[in-house]
């Protein structure tokens, strides 16, 4: 059979668009970090920067609660919660002036407020739509932000009902232009967490841009088991940029950074899998003299 012009061009474009969608992610230069979740004076200049990586600095949190004392949640009206009082819109204007590879994003939700459970829970979809879009797009301008993370833990709606809220939230502000990319921080508890996120992913996947997921939340395990979880993870956010990621506080989670975690992103960039890398967080990192942030940014730029 012989094929039209029309035809032709049709399967060039389609073949070219397959390519496309499949190289992306894999072996990405993306370094993100979380920061502001547990100190008061942690600045986003300590942090070391490697001009050779895109590095996205992400602030924790942002919450739809009242206050640090008696929270309640405000149904989508969200607040910045990071700790860090050194945070401002002045500072991030700064480290961007002066490192133009810097992004930077808010994360939403975490895991806990005041000492409780920050759970999700809209009044309705179409209210909370409405005031995160509105309360954020005023926060993002403020502070001059180029994207959202989306870490919530802890649910009292469905996971339909998550996925409606959050997909809506992400399609409006990249519509408006008030963000340019989206990620989720998903990890897998056999339930709650990874169901909620499954749903998202299954009916907004294509507005997001990154998978943040917390391989740390497992218990300690080697780099071959990093490695066959990534990738069974990985199956899970099919088509999804999948980042490798460890806990910088010392503990068991997961793979820790001087125990085989560059080992294991060796394999997986050799495998043309890794998506980047991000770390949990520098507020913790800043008592090691970010030697991990070190390491895993010469890694990537490599």
């Amino acid at each position: 059979m012989e094929l039209s012009n029309s035809n032709f061009l049709f399967l060039a474009v389609t073949i070219l668009f397959l390519f496309f969608t499949a190289s992306q992610g894999a072996n990405s230069k993306l370094f993100r970090e979380y920061i502001g979740a547990e100190s008061e004076s942690i600045k986003l200049s300590h942090v070391p920067i490697n001009s050779g990586v895109d590095f996205h600095f992400i602030l924790s949190f942002a919450i739809d609660y009242t206050s640090l004392e008696n929270p309640s949640p405000t149904n989508g009206k969200f607040k910045a919660f990071w700790a860090s009082s050194h945070v401002t819109p002045e500072e991030i204007a700064l480290i961007k002036d002066n490192n133009p590879n810097v992004k930077v994003a808010v994360s939403l939700g975490g895991d806990s407020i005041g000492g409780e459970k920050a759970y999700f829970a809209p009044k309705s979809i179409e209210s909370w739509v409405k005031n995160a879009v509105s309360s954020l797009t005023h926060m993002i301008k403020h502070y001059n932000i180029d994207g959202i993370d989306i870490d919530y833990e802890h649910f009292r709606s469905d996971p339909d009902t998550f996925s409606e809220c959050i997909g809506r939230l992400i399609t409006s502000l990249k519509e408006s232009g008030t963000i340019s990319f989206s990620s989720i921080a998903p990890y897998d508890d056999d339930g709650e967490v990874q169901s909620h996120y499954l749903v998202l992913w299954k009916h907004h996947g294509n507005a997001i841009d990154y998978v943040n997921f917390q391989f740390y939340a497992y218990d300690k395990i080697s780099p071959s088991q990093f490695v066959k979880l990534f990738n069974k993870q990985a199956a899970h956010y099919g088509g999804g940029q999948i980042l490798a990621s460890f806990i910088s506080d010392g503990s068991n989670g997961g793979l820790g950074p001087h125990n085989g975690f560059l080992e294991a992103c060796k394999e997986l960039k050799e495998q043309d899998k890794l998506g980047g890398i991000f770390i949990w967080s520098a507020d913790d990192s800043s008592k090691h003299g970010f030697k991990g942030e070190k390491e895993s940014q010469a890694f990537l730029a490599a």
